[in-house]
């Protein structure tokens, strides 16, 4: 299979990793994108100018850029003045998305000046609010969520109004070869494309096999404790049972001065021991997949934390190439 078609789901750190490498193997690559997020740069816009959120959007475009000063600029943030933490190329996004009154034509437009390979897609262009459930505590906006301590296991997300699934990205995931799903903030990031009307039918749907790459540490007050196989569940609660079939996970010892910072934080890396895979219906496939770069977070980039741990997303690649072959 020369040029396969893979579709990635995903948006934020995760899915900008994976779409770096994920572009040397294949330039038929379509990379659906969360559209929840409320935060920092997007959120400001996402108030002042009602747009939809540009961020995760941004960042998958500059990932799959082969313009290098274009994808400098879209990177930039100003660190000082009215401005300070704002991202140029979200700007940019929503000048466009105002310009030319559809946000879809923004993206592709954007997609033309950075010169990308393959192509971006929101997974839906309903602009909603992200809402979570904890018992009857209720917590609205991508943002709030994120630093929301769950107290229920039952826990659920919905989308505030319902959004139905753009229709570009449900034909990429009828025609692909294979469709990934990066790693990233579970309930922030990942649950919410997986509750988009219409997205968990196409899943199922797929003749593609569908492949999870777990993340490498659990997220304090949200996926404490968790097991590879606890990801792909919770998962399939939104999905259905059997929607995912293979799960990719590191079995890689983590350097122990990261875990030291991550431990200070009261966060610790996913279990992998046999036991819990145990009644898990997707194929499981460890392989060493930590990064050896300690990642640096952009001193302008205040009003979000980034991960330093992050996966090697060349032996990612590998490891889907071995399942495309």
């Amino acid at each position: 299979m020369s040029t396969p078609k893979i579709v990635l789901l995903g948006g934020g750190t995760g899915s900008f990793t994976l779409l770096q490498a994920l572009k040397k193997l294949t330039p038929d690559i379509t990379a659906i994108v969360n559209m929840s997020d409320d935060g920092g740069s997007t959120g400001r816009l996402r108030d002042e100018l009602g747009v939809l959120p540009p961020g995760d959007i941004r960042q998958c475009l500059v990932a799959l850029s082969d313009n290098p000063a274009v994808r400098d600029l879209f990177n930039f943030r100003f660190n000082k003045g009215g401005l300070k933490g704002q991202s140029l190329g979200n700007i940019i996004l929503s000048g466009l998305e105002l310009q030319y009154g559809s946000f879809e034509e923004a993206v592709w437009v954007a997609g033309e000046l950075l010169h990308i390979t393959g192509r971006v897609v929101p997974v839906t262009l309903t602009n909603h609010t992200l809402v979570m459930h904890d018992g009857r505590k209720v917590v609205r906006g991508e943002s709030r969520i994120d630093h929301h301590t769950i107290q229920h296991d039952n826990a659920t997300l919905q989308l505030q109004p319902a959004a139905r699934i753009n229709p570009l990205a449900e034909q990429a995931i009828a025609a692909a070869d294979l469709v990934v799903i990066a790693p990233g903030n579970f309930y922030s990031s990942l649950l919410p494309i997986c509750v988009v009307k219409g997205l968990p039918a196409a899943l199922q749907n797929a003749a593609a096999p569908v492949v999870s790459v777990t993340n490498l540490v659990n997220k304090l007050g949200q996926t404490d404790g968790w097991h590879v196989a606890d990801y792909v569940r919770r998962l399939e609660e939104s999905l259905g049972a059997g929607a995912i079939d293979v799960v990719l996970y590191n079995k890689q010892v983590v350097a122990p001065q990261l875990l030291e910072k991550y431990a200070a934080e009261g966060e610790f890396p996913v279990a992998i021991d046999k036991a819990g895979f145990t009644g898990l219906t997707a194929k499981a496939i460890g392989a060493r997949l930590v990064s050896p770069d300690i990642s640096t977070p952009n001193p302008a980039d205040t009003a979000i934390r980034r991960t330093l741990i992050r996966h090697d997303a060349d032996a990612v690649c590998r490891e889907l190439k071995k399942l495309l072959a």
